[in-house]
Formats: structure tokens, sequence, C-alpha cells
């Protein structure tokens, strides 16, 4: 009877609009990984064994959702700089016997059960660390020695997942993050300004020394396809599909390109394109709708918290879902180069699940302690 009880107290207690519309987006995911990964001979012995492993994930998710909403982080926030260094080491350990390569990146970890990806783990730490950080030096978020200590933190995280894994989408996550957090926390308009000019300035030196030649090339197929045909084709095979779906698609399990295996990593990167084919411009809003709608409540809950901690906290997982949202939808209509990051919820991958759901309940947690209204 206790059990149920604490049951009923958390269903009462935690945001459920955030659970909901995670569900919507996973069981629409679903529907979709199983279209994309039906293969037309072998009928469902591709499709079957991802639906396992992405309905298994989201189980896993679902209890990362409970356990994070219970851990009180902000009790642990003095830790930050403990947890920077974890970070760091976790991101290291690709350099380890576990690191392991996967379509050409040397990204994950593998665990024997499963792999893991340190980059989308890290992003959940990279959160909690910064958001301490940001509330610890607030009163000096406007002057230069305060950005220049958040700078040196986003840096330094950014580096160690370059280095770790050349994934250089991760670290721009990293970096978007930081900038969504900064810009909630008051951060002067005048040093964006001084940073956009920056940015612009240091293209020419990551271009010609961090960027690898690969990576190059996905930019500059943007504007001539004939440098990369290859690459190009990527994109344009993505483009074509959305655009082939019309009003109302082609059908679910009937889109030409999607069950031809013609869009490519169709599953994970370009889930949106599947969607555009099959279930036609309808499908693509609903999805934008849901994820429009989670990031909004997301926001909602940043707005509501009742300590500075605690509302950093919330933006920064609203600034995760609503760049990589941006982002994917972006590369898969080919206005922004192909950078592997998945459509939260939607795309197949566990890692990234069940860190969608981590997130959420990092969140939901904010809301079960936030103040009531009268005492705000």
């Amino acid at each position: 009877m206790d059990i149920f009880k604490a049951v009923k107290h958390y269903i009462k207690n935690t945001d459920l609009y955030l659970i909901i519309l995670a569900l919507l987006c996973s069981a629409f995911g679903m529907v979709l990984i199983y279209s994309a990964t039906l293969n037309p001979v072998t009928a469902l012995d591709g499709s079957t064994r991802n639906l396992v492993i992405q309905g298994a994930a989201i189980v896993i998710g679902l209890g990362a959702f409970v356990v994070m909403s219970l851990i009180d982080l902000e009790s642990m926030s003095n830790w930050w700089k403990i947890f920077i260094l974890v970070n760091i080491g976790l991101q290291l350990l690709l350099f380890t016997p576990l690191g392991i390569e996967v379509n050409g990146q040397r990204a994950w970890l593998n665990l024997g059960v499963t792999n893991l990806q340190p980059g989308e783990l890290g992003k959940l730490i990279f959160i909690f660390t910064l958001a301490a950080h940001i509330s610890e030096i607030k009163e000096h978020i406007s002057e230069w020695q305060g950005l220049f200590a958040i700078g040196l933190h986003t840096l330094i995280m950014m580096g160690a997942v370059v280095v770790s894994s050349g994934d250089t989408g991760m670290a721009i996550q990293y970096f978007m993050i930081a900038l969504i957090m900064l810009f909630a926390a008051g951060m002067p308009l005048r040093w964006i300004g001084v940073g956009a000019v920056l940015g612009v300035a240091s293209v020419p030196l990551l271009w010609n020394f961090l960027l690898q030649d690969y990576q190059k090339n996905r930019i500059l197929v943007l504007f001539d396809p004939s440098i990369n045909p290859d690459l190009a084709r990527q994109t344009t095979n993505g483009k074509i599909a959305i655009g082939a779906g019309q009003m109302t698609g082609q059908g679910l399990t009937s889109g030409t390109m999607t069950q031809m295996q013609i869009v490519p990593e169709n599953q994970t990167d370009y889930i949106f394109s599947v969607a555009g084919e099959e279930l036609g411009f309808v499908g693509c809003v609903i999805i934008i709708c849901l994820l429009v709608l989670l990031i909004a409540r997301l926001f909602y809950v940043s707005y509501r918290a009742s300590t500075a901690f605690s509302s950093m906290l919330a933006v920064g997982i609203a600034g995760m879902f609503l760049f990589q949202t941006f982002m994917n939808i972006f590369m898969c209509v080919g206005l922004l180069p192909v950078m592997g990051l998945t459509l939260p919820f939607f795309s197949y991958g566990g890692t990234s699940v069940v860190t969608m759901f981590a997130a959420l309940g990092i969140a939901a947690g904010v809301r079960m302690r936030e103040k009531p209204s009268w005492l705000q």
C-alpha cells in the first residue's frame, strides 16, 4: 500500500506535461523507425530488432526520468568543479580499449551489453556544471571576468569532446547550450556582438587547423555539390524525399526512397525525411508542434524555478532540445551541413533516448521543487 501511495504522490507532483509529450514523441518515433528499417525482402526482421532496442531504451529512459527527478542537484551544485573533471575523464575514456569506432567515428564506449556515447551523457553533466558556475558568479555575468570564466569552462569541455572523438557537431552543441544559458542569465547584448565578431574572425583559424577535410566537404557541398557527389547525394536525397511527400505523404511503409533505402541513415539522422515522404507536410508539422510544445514547457519550468541554479538547469535543457531540433531539421532540408545530430525522441538511438528522458527528469525535478506561487 505504501508503494501505491508513493507512486500516486509522485504522479501528482511530477510534471506530467513533460512525460506525456516525451511519450507521444517516442511513440511517433517508433512508428517512423519501424517504417524506416522495414526491409521489403525480409519483412519484419530488421524493424523488429530496432523496435525492441528502441522500446528498451524508452523503458530505461522512463526509469532515468524518475531517478533524475528525485535527485536534488542543487544540494550537489557546490561540487561542480569536481564534476567537470568527471566529465573530462568520461570523454577521455574513448582513448581506452573501451573506445570503439561507429560509422567512421570513434565516439562510442563498448560496455558489452550496449554502446554508450560519452558526448551525449556529457551534455547533461555540462549543463549541471555550467548552471552551478553561472549561478555562482551571476552578479558578475555582465563583466568580462565572469564571461571569461564561463567561456573557459565551455572551451575546456568542447576541447575534451573534439580531442577524444573529433565530434565537432557535439562540441558545437556544447557551445550553443552555453550561449543560450548566458543569454537567459542576463548577458548584455553588447557581449553577444563582441562574441559574434570574434567568432567570424576565428573562422579562418578553425577552417585551417581544426576541421578535417571530410568536415570541410560537408559544408562546401551545400554550395557546390560537385566537390563531393556522394556526400551531396545524401543531402539531395533527403530533400527529395521530403518534397515527394507533398501534403499528406505517400503512406506509412510506402515511401519509395525510404523503402528502397535511398535516404541515408534514414532511421537516425534523416528520420525527418522519412516523415516528410511517408506522412507529408502534415506529419512534419505534427513533429515540429510536439517538439515546440516540449521546448516551450521547458522554458516555462525555467521561468517558474525557485532559484537561479534551477532556472539555469532548465534553460540549459531547453537549449539542448531547441538546438538539436533546429539543427536536425535544417540538415534534412539541406540548409545546414550534415552533423550527425539526432531528432530528439524520434531518431533511433538508445543513448540519445535515455539521455533525453534523463534531461526531462532533471527539469521535472526543478518543477517539483519550485516554490508555491503565493511564496514567490
